[in-house]
């Protein structure tokens, strides 16, 4: 079984600071054999990741979270940016267009653009859903995302969802693969994928807010 965190951002989301370098180091310290920069409408991040990947112990899987009109969509395998703003539809097909797999981040979490809070599944063709999402506060959203996920038997995924580096790893998925960028989307099409970890700790989280979008004012 591989360890795997298919959400984590860097300083080329808007909303990131964290180094590739960081990134890195924070995943050998988890024994992550995978990981994927999904950076918010840009692969800038998955480019450098697996460039400074290559000749490692950990795979690299190039990613985007896409912003669709209605929410976001991890396009999970997909090496070019898919354009923003497209509806969930138009954004799905794209990324199928380019082999990779659609994903739906917090697919309930209303104040993080989850696309379910929106939109009805049974209308979108989707390939999986995070179920385990480090970022939350009370967990109804991860426990509504795995309940569909039993219920409609959606291949189930952990992911930290770090936009600071030291939250790498929190949620992951243990994924039945070999370790080829082809065979783990092969294994989450065929749900041979398992969600695990712990939320991301509120006061760390704080902390770190605190110290991103109010003391560096006073730096």
């Amino acid at each position: 079984m591989l360890k795997m965190d298919s959400h984590i951002h860097s300083e080329y989301s808007p909303d990131s600071s964290s180094k590739i370098d960081d990134i890195i180091k924070k995943a050998k310290i988890e024994n992550i054999d995978v990981i994927a920069i999904s950076d918010h409408n840009t692969v800038d991040g998955t480019d450098e990741v697996v460039k400074k990947t290559r000749n490692t112990d950990i795979l690299a899987i190039p990613s985007i979270e896409i912003s669709s009109t209605d929410g976001h969509i991890i396009g999970f395998g997909c090496e070019e940016n898919v354009a923003s703003n497209l509806t969930p539809e138009e954004t799905i097909d794209k990324i199928h267009d380019l082999g990779g797999i659609a994903i739906i981040p917090h697919p309930y979490c209303f104040y993080r653009h989850g696309l379910l809070h929106k939109r009805d599944y049974k209308d979108l063709k989707f390939d999986a859903i995070e179920t385990k999402n480090a970022r939350f506060i009370v967990g109804y959203c991860n426990r509504k995302a795995k309940n569909l996920s039993k219920k409609e038997n959606v291949p189930s995924l952990g992911a930290s969802d770090a936009h600071y580096w030291k939250f790498v790893g929190d949620c992951y998925s243990l994924v039945d693969s070999q370790k080829d960028i082809d065979s783990i989307l092969k294994a989450i099409l065929k749900n041979k994928v398992e969600a695990h970890g712990k939320g991301t700790s509120n006061i760390l989280l704080s902390k770190y807010l605190f110290e991103k979008n109010i003391q560096k004012k006073f730096d």
